[in-house]
């Protein structure tokens, strides 16, 4: 089987270089693997090697070893079908870099214990329906205008708009799929130029927040729903799917779709997920997939590196 191997780094850390690209060949081949060509699809920072391997487990295990603590990302996949038509992504702490129950809960001076439900739940600790209902209920009474104006301090985690961007010009289907709130969910599917979104709501009374979320909810299982009917309904065959995200209710998705990915991952998600991006921006999903940095769209509002 033809399988490719990743290395990448970060814009500010060390560069990659070809030395390692070598090591990293030499350990494949101690494996029984048969090393062939390598691609730099950005000088320094991001190359691809190319190898024959029946055992893909084998292969991740010798790279691993290689890269021990040096800060440099690794993803190991067949070489067939590697650039995805399907983008299905997690939004809060993925797409963006906040929790945006936390960013509400600041107006009632509960963000520390709305910070530790929600921890939990991203570790997979307690049941994802449960602790979203009980974070809602500590929101009972807010003013809606509070959403709109905690809204302002979402802020796009590096590479995530010129991901969409990039995979969207090139013809594929982009969706956020989040356990988060359909406001949030809106304004950053606009902003980033995702196809669809698929997100909870909150629901309200006489201006205010009722402490309670719509049915059904939007959690685990539902995201894995997502990423299969999307999938389906554009005739995109689940090999050529990726999904990202970074907390214990986006396992299932992570683990369904043809490329699982875990951004700066939590344990269980980490466990489970083809790729991690834990040192570089979200275009490693980009280089991942083989495109090259000049194949990059970078919208002209984006500050990202």
């Amino acid at each position: 089987m033809t399988l490719v191997a990743t290395l990448l780094v970060s814009l500010d850390g060390p560069p990659l270089t070809a030395e390692f690209v070598q090591q990293a060949a030499q350990a494949l081949e101690a494996t029984g693997a048969q090393a062939g060509k390598h691609d730099w699809l950005c000088r320094d920072r991001a190359c691809d090697l190319f190898f024959q391997s029946a055992d893909i487990g084998v292969a991740r295990a010798a790279l691993s070893d290689v890269v021990g603590s040096h800060p440099i990302d690794v993803c190991v996949q067949p070489s067939a079908k590697r650039r995805k038509r399907l983008l299905v992504a997690d939004m809060e702490s993925t797409i963006i870099g906040q929790e945006m129950l936390e960013e509400m809960a600041d107006a009632l001076d509960l963000r520390e214990r709305m910070a530790e439900i929600t921890a939990q739940s991203m570790r997979g600790e307690i049941d994802f329906a449960g602790s979203l209902q009980e974070r809602a209920a500590m929101l009972d009474g807010l003013p809606t205008a509070v959403m709109a104006e905690v809204a302002h301090r979402m802020t796009f985690n590096p590479g995530a708009r010129t991901l969409v961007a990039t995979m969207g010009d090139a013809g594929a289907v982009t969706a956020l799929v989040t356990g988060g709130f359909t406001l949030f969910a809106d304004m950053v599917a606009s902003a980033t130029g995702f196809h669809q979104q698929r997100a909870n709501r909150l629901t309200e009374r006489d201006g205010k927040l009722d402490g309670e979320v719509a049915l059904p909810i939007l959690g685990p299982e539902a995201k894995q729903e997502a990423l299969l009917e999307i999938a389906a309904a554009e005739g995109i065959d689940l090999s050529e799917t990726c999904a990202v995200g970074d907390g214990a209710n986006d396992v299932p998705m992570v683990k369904a779709a043809g490329l699982g990915v875990a951004y700066r991952g939590k344990p269980l998600l980490r466990e489970v997920a083809d790729a991690r991006i834990d040192h570089g921006d979200l275009t490693a999903l980009l280089y991942f997939q083989g495109y090259r940095a000049e194949e990059f769209v970078t919208p002209t509002a984006d500050v990202e590196r």
